[in-house]
């Protein structure tokens, strides 16, 4: 019998190989911004942990003590609700942004992009531009590239750690923190919540990169819900530039020829490698590299700018003018999303600037409904936790009202230090026979004695036999 010959089998990746991207340097505007809001970004976050607010630090999220302290404000456990409204807002802004000028907290405020640009400059600092790394990764191991290599590394490192130990001074005071540093008694979170954080900034930053973007961030996956035709991206004018090549002077006139001139810079300082002349790509993150590197050339040649530049798919196909760009940037979608965030900022600081520093939980004594006093009266014992959220000690009365003739039996003013909480016991008493049996509701006022505004009532249940 005879046996089939074996055919040759065609395997077919799942995945692309990745090739490492040597991104080359570039100025230009949108690269000066660019490093504005590196600047700006990294200073608000190495900068706001040292700030003092009174006797504390300003910006301070206590996990021990569960308090966050923002400025002048204190937020406990309870007040989980801001959170959930500022990740609202967050989504919403994110919506806003993006439906009007695409991806722009990629390509410029994203902490991905911005520790990237960070370890990039280190990274061109010390093994030179794009030529000089590929030459360099391209030699054999040397004791120049072990050098250059880790020199390299050891700036990377220095700047994730860092970066690292600030995190958790947002967590932990930050002079405190220095403190067990010098004292080498930094506690087992700590150094885990360092290193950890420090590790993944050196492992994406330093080696991921571009990876991050085009794989691991959502993003750029569901980018496509908020985009449409009129939304800002970086673009490519085809009409333009095509056919493209390199321009020479004995060319015939009678060719007609684009302005690309094929020099492939756009591609080389793109951080994601891509070519934008292919149009949108989920991969770009907007950062506009290649509007600089273009524009660069165009003056070269003595062309327009522009050719690649910001711009909307019917702004390139209709030939639209920059007002025009702008009137349909307002457009129903970013009107609706305008109007919600609005609403969601104005009730959100109304409700900042009305709260009150006080909160107030009572509880019942659960191990006894009920007892009779000596002169006849019956008793039900609570228990208050008060907290007060403000930034200096408060006293408050106590009263409890519901029942005709109920009273607090013992002390009625209450003391509680800045930012901070307290139990009370505290029992109430009424005539036997002044309400039906069974429970009755009651309410517990409790108000500030240097503020009559300060005032709190809760609601609970006092158990007659």
């Amino acid at each position: 019998m005879a046996t089939p010959q074996s055919q040759p089998v065609n395997t077919v990746g799942l995945y692309e190989k990745r090739r490492k991207v040597y991104a080359r340097g570039v100025r230009g505007l949108f690269n000066n911004w660019r490093w504005i809001m590196v600047w700006l970004t990294q200073a608000l976050f190495y900068g706001l942990c040292w700030l003092d607010w009174g006797d504390r630090q300003a910006v301070l999220f206590h996990l021990v003590e569960r308090k966050f302290y923002i400025f002048g404000m204190v937020f406990w456990p309870q007040d989980a609700i801001y959170l959930a409204v500022l990740l609202v807002i967050s989504a919403y802004l994110l919506f806003l942004v993006t439906a009007i000028g695409g991806r722009l907290f990629c390509g410029y405020a994203c902490p991905q992009t911005v520790y990237t640009e960070i370890f990039m400059w280190i990274e061109r600092k010390v093994e030179g531009d794009r030529p000089a790394r590929m030459k360099l990764d391209a030699q054999p191991l040397s004791a120049r590239k072990f050098r250059l290599k880790v020199v390299k590394h050891l700036l990377w490192a220095a700047v994730a750690l860092w970066t690292g130990f600030t995190f958790v001074g947002y967590f932990t005071p930050i002079r405190e923190l220095v403190v067990s540093v010098g004292a080498f008694s930094l506690g087992g979170w700590e150094i885990f919540w360092i290193f950890f954080y420090s590790g993944f900034l050196y492992l994406m930053a330093g080696f991921m990169r571009e990876q991050m973007c085009k794989y691991l961030c959502p993003y750029a996956r569901f980018q496509s819900v908020m985009f449409d035709p009129d939304t800002l991206i970086i673009g490519y004018d085809p009409e333009r530039g095509e056919p493209r090549g390199p321009r020479r002077k004995n060319a015939d006139p009678a060719v007609r020829q684009g302005d690309c001139i094929d020099c492939g810079l756009c591609v080389q300082v793109c951080p994601t490698g891509i070519d934008i002349r292919k149009g949108l790509q989920l991969e770009c993150i907007a950062c506009a590299a290649c509007i600089d590197a273009c524009d660069e050339v165009m003056d070269k040649v003595k062309l327009p700018r522009g050719l690649i530049r910001y711009s909307t798919e019917n702004a390139l196909a209709r030939h639209y003018s920059g007002r025009d760009i702008v009137a349909h940037l307002l457009r129903p979608r970013t009107l609706i999303y305008a109007t919600i965030l609005l609403l969601l900022v104005g009730a959100t600081l109304w409700s900042l600037a009305t709260r009150l520093p006080l909160k107030v939980d009572v509880i019942r004594d659960r191990a006894t409904l009920y007892r009779e006093a000596d002169d006849e009266r019956i008793e039900n014992v609570f228990q208050l936790h008060v907290m007060n959220t403000d930034e200096q000690p408060r006293r408050y009365a106590v009263a409890v009202a519901g029942i005709d003739g109920i009273k607090i039996v013992g002390e009625t003013t209450l003391e509680v230090p800045a930012a901070s909480s307290r139990n009370f016991v505290v029992v109430a008493s009424v005539k036997d026979g002044a309400a039906p049996k069974g429970s009755s509701k009651i309410i517990f006022d409790v108000r500030a004695l240097e503020n009559d505004r300060i005032v709190v009532q809760e609601k609970s249940t006092f158990y007659m036999p």
